[in-house]
């Protein structure tokens, strides 16, 4: 399973991004079952989770993030978004695109850097 991550770049603090994910080659139904989710990690930190949705389009935020970012997905493209709004310099990291299936098997994307500057 390939996930396809995209969006990230250099951005001034308060500005915004909006990061896709691809699973091109996934099958529909599997794609729809998964949680979706981003995480980031951060130069000498641990990966650490930013967002996620449920099949059911539940949502789940890091504390950090509430109120700036919002997860959304788009079953039909197979594609996961991540918008990013009110940038700040601590949300520079790369960013990763994880899929949890219904098997409980973990895909994760390569990342894709985002760097806030102040």
């Amino acid at each position: 399973v390939q996930l396809q991550a995209s969006g990230g770049g250099l951005v001034q603090a308060g500005g915004s991004l909006k990061l896709n994910c691809k699973a091109p080659r996934m099958i529909l139904s599997t794609f729809s079952g998964n949680r979706m989710g981003w995480y980031r990690q951060a130069p000498g930190k641990e990966r650490e989770m930013v967002a996620t949705i449920t099949s059911l389009g539940t949502t789940d935020y890091a504390d950090s993030v509430k109120e700036r970012f919002t997860i959304s997905r788009d079953n039909g493209k197979r594609s996961v978004f991540l918008q990013m709004n009110s940038l700040k310099p601590e949300d520079t990291a790369d960013y990763y695109c994880h899929a949890l299936t219904t098997r409980n098997l973990d895909y994760w994307g390569r990342g894709t850097l985002v760097t806030v500057s102040s």
